[in-house]
C-alpha cells in the first residue's frame, strides 16, 4: 500500500530528529582539581573532575560538575587509592598519579593530578583550619553506657584526617559524662548520670603558631538519676572545747559517685548533723544553742565536761539512701580561750585563666586583745572542697616543704571550688577554732579565632613546670641551711635544713617549682644560699661545697672566677642554671 506524507509532516520531523540528537551534550575537555596535593599516611583529600561542555560553533561553552560521571584511577594504587567519587586516600609514602576518564565528544578525555604522600602523620595537616565531630548528637539510655566520638580534621586545600587520638577530649560536665584519655580510646564516652553534657574535641597546630581549632558534639544520658553521695568526711575528725559555752565548727565534704569529686556540703539541705551526748554538747543546723548564740550548721558548743560523739548523716533524695561519718568532741574544764572573733579569706575570690595557674589566699584573724588583726595564712587548716582540681597548699596539715606559703591553689582542672581555712593552732587561740571560706574559680571558655579562651585542655602556662630539688650530701644532719627564693623573687621557696624552723625539723632535702624553661622563658636561674646555724652546744658546721652544676657566685648571681669560691661557715651562693628538672648538691661536713 502506497502512503503519501505531506510537506508539513515532514517539515516537523526534520525540526524534532536533530534536537533530540543534543539532549545528552558531551565534554570536549577536562580538568582535575587540586592539580596537585601533598598528604600524610592515612589522610584523605576530595579530587573533583570539571567537564567543558559546548562543541560546535553556534553553542557557547559552559562548565560542569563531572566527579560522579568520570571514572577515576591511581596509577600506583600502593602509595594512594581513590575512590569511585574521587575520594583519595594515602597508603604509604610516595607519588602517584590520579586520573579521571570521561567518554567524551572526541572520545575517551583523561585528566590527571598528582598527590605526593610524604609519611605518616599529620604532614600537609599541620594547618588544620576545622575540626568536626562525629557524630554530632549521640544518645544512651543509663549511667555505665559508652559511646565513641571520633575527631576530623581538614585542612584548607580540603584534606581530612582522623584526628580522634591527637586532639584533647574534654567534657563540660563530669557528672554527666566523663572521657577516656587520648590514645587508645580517645573520644569513647561514658555516662555517669542523667542530662545533656557538651563533648569538645581541641586540637592544636604543631606548626601552625600553636593556634588551635575545636568542635563539639551533644551526648545525652536519657536515664538514672544523678550522681549519688557515696561518702562524708567530718573535718576536723576530732576538736577540744571548753565546757564554758566554746563553740567550734565541724566541716562536711561530700564524695560523688565513681568520679571521686569532693564539694562542701556542711550547709546542705541534706545533711542532718547530731551529737551522742547533748548534755555534754551540742551540734547545729542554724539554730540556737544553750548559750544563746545560733548554732550553724556543723557548729558545736560545750555544754559540761566529758566526751561526744558528732554525727553527720548525708542523704541521696533520689534513692533515700544516706551516707554517715563521725567526729570525737571532747570538753574540758579549762577556761574559755582568748576568742578570735573572726576569720577572713583575703581575696574572697580569685579567678585563673589557665591550667597550671595558682592563686595565693591570706588567711587574716580579728583577735579581741592586740594586736587585734594578724596574719593566720601560715598557721591555719586550708582545705579545698575539690582537692583532686584544685588542690591547697597547708602547712597545718603538714606539707612536705613548710618553707613554701600555705593558701597556694594550683588549677589541674575546671569549674570552681570552695576554698576553706580553719584556725586550730592552740599557739595563738588556746584552742579557739573558726572557719572562713573563698572561691576559687578556672573556667573553660573554648578559644576562637578573636578570643584566647580559658582553662581549656592545652592552656597550660609555662609556670609550675620544672622541679629544682636541693640535698645534703656531707654528713652534718643538725645545724646547716639552703634557701632560695621563687622566680618572681618570692623568698624561702626552698626552704630546706634542719635550721628551717625553730624547732629544727628541717629535712635533708626539698624541692620546690620553678617556671618552664622551654619556648619563650628560655633558661631559669636560681640562686641558692647555703650558711651554718649557730647551735648551741654543737660544732660549728663546715660548707664544703657545691656539686658541678652549680655554679658559685655571689649573693646577686654573679659567677666567681677566682678562688676561694666559698667559705666553711658561709653563706655561700651557686647559681643553677635550670633546663629541666635540675638536682644540686650541697656538702656540709
Amino acid at each position: 500500500m502506497f502512503y503519501r506524507i505531506s510537506p508539513r509532516a515532514l517539515f516537523l520531523i526534520a525540526l524534532v530528529v536533530p534536537i533530540a540528537g543534543c539532549t545528552k551534550q558531551q565534554v570536549d575537555s577536562l580538568f582535575i582539581s587540586p592539580t596537585s596535593q601533598t598528604l600524610a599516611s592515612g589522610e584523605t583529600v576530595q579530587f573533583t573532575a570539571t567537564g567543558t561542555v559546548g562543541h560546535g560553533s553556534n553553542h557557547p561553552s559552559t562548565t560542569e560538575n563531572v566527579t560522579d560521571q568520570v571514572t577515576w584511577g591511581s596509577s600506583v594504587p600502593s602509595v594512594a587509592t581513590v575512590s569511585s567519587s574521587g575520594l583519595a586516600t594515602a597508603v604509604a609514602p610516595g607519588t602517584t598519579t590520579i586520573s579521571a576518564t570521561i567518554s567524551g565528544y572526541t572520545g575517551q578525555i583523561t585528566a590527571d593530578a598528582t598527590l605526593t604522600v610524604s609519611g605518616t602523620g599529620v604532614g600537609a595537616l599541620s594547618g588544620i583550619t576545622s575540626l568536626t565531630v562525629v557524630p554530632g548528637n549521640q544518645a544512651v539510655l543509663t549511667p555505665g553506657d559508652t559511646a565513641q566520638f571520633i575527631a576530623i580534621g581538614a585542612n584548607a586545600a580540603g584534606a581530612t584526617v582522623d584526628l580522634t587520638s591527637q586532639v584533647d577530649w574534654s567534657s563540660t560536665s563530669v557528672q554527666i559524662a566523663t572521657l577516656s584519655p587520648n590514645g587508645a580510646g580517645g573520644g569513647l564516652v561514658t555516662a555517669v548520670g542523667e542530662g545533656s553534657d557538651t563533648i569538645t574535641a581541641l586540637y592544636t597546630n604543631p606548626n601552625a603558631g600553636g593556634s588551635t581549632v575545636d568542635g563539639t558534639a551533644t551526648f545525652t544520658v536519657t536515664q538514672g538519676a544523678t550522681e549519688e553521695y557515696t561518702a562524708v568526711t567530718i573535718v576536723p575528725s576530732s576538736q577540744s572545747l571548753s565546757a564554758s559555752g566554746q563553740t567550734g565548727q565541724f566541716i562536711a565534704l561530700g564524695t560523688l559517685g565513681s568520679t571521686g569529686l569532693q564539694e562542701d556540703v556542711t550547709n546542705s539541705t541534706q545533711i542532718t548533723w547530731s551529737s551522742s551526748i547533748q548534755s555534754i554538747a551540742v551540734v547545729g543546723s542554724n539554730e540556737t544553742g544553750p548559750g544563746g548564740q545560733v548554732l550553724a550548721s556543723g557548729e558545736a558548743e560545750g555544754v559540761s565536761v566529758g566526751s561526744t560523739t558528732i554525727t553527720a548523716e548525708l542523704s541521696n533524695p533520689t534513692t533515700g539512701t544516706v551516707v554517715s561519718n563521725t567526729a570525737n568532741l571532747t570538753t574540758t574544764n579549762t577556761a574559755a580561750p582568748e576568742p578570735l572573733l573572726s576569720l577572713t579569706i583575703i581575696p574572697s575570690s580569685i579567678t585563673v585563666g589557665n591550667l597550671l595557674d595558682t592563686g595565693q589566699f591570706l588567711a587574716i584573724g580579728t583577735f579581741s586583745t592586740q594586736p587585734t588583726v594578724r596574719d593566720l595564712t601560715n598557721s591555719v587548716t586550708w582545705l579545698s572542697s575539690a582537692p583532686n582540681f584544685f588542690p591547697i597548699l597547708s602547712n597545718g596539715t603538714g606539707v612536705a616543704n613548710p618553707g613554701a606559703d600555705a593558701g597556694v591553689v594550683t588549677a589541674y582542672g575546671t569549674g570552681s571550688a570552695t576554698i576553706i581555712a580553719e584556725e586550730l593552732d592552740p599557739t595563738l587561740t588556746n584552742g579557739s577554732i573558726q572557719t572562713a571560706t573563698a572561691q576559687f574559680n578556672c573556667p573553660l571558655i573554648l578559644p576562637t579565632a578573636t578570643t584566647a579562651g580559658s582553662c581549656y585542655p592545652g592552656s597550660q602556662t609555662a609556670a609550675l613546670l620544672s622541679t629544682l630539688t636541693v640535698y645534703n650530701e656531707g654528713l652534718n644532719t643538725t645545724d646547716w641551711l639552703v634557701t632560695a627564693p621563687s622566680a618572681t623573687g618570692t623568698a624561702n621557696v626552698i626552704h630546706c635544713g634542719p635550721g628551717s624552723s625553730p624547732d629544727g625539723l628541717g629535712g635533708s632535702v626539698c624541692v620546690a617549682n620553678y617556671p618552664s624553661p622551654t619556648g619563650t622563658v628560655g633558661i631559669v636561674t636560681v640562686v641558692l644560699e647555703a650558711q651554718s646555724v649557730t647551735v648551741a652546744g654543737e660544732p660549728a658546721a663546715q660548707f664544703g661545697g657545691w656539686s658541678s652544676n652549680c655554679l658559685p657566685s655571689t649573693s646577686d648571681g654573679t659567677l666567681i672566677t677566682a678562688a676561694p669560691y666559698y667559705t666553711a661557715a658561709g653563706p655561700n651562693y651557686c647559681v643553677v642554671s635550670m633546663t629541666d628538672n635540675e638536682t644540686v648538691g650541697a656538702i656540709f661536713n
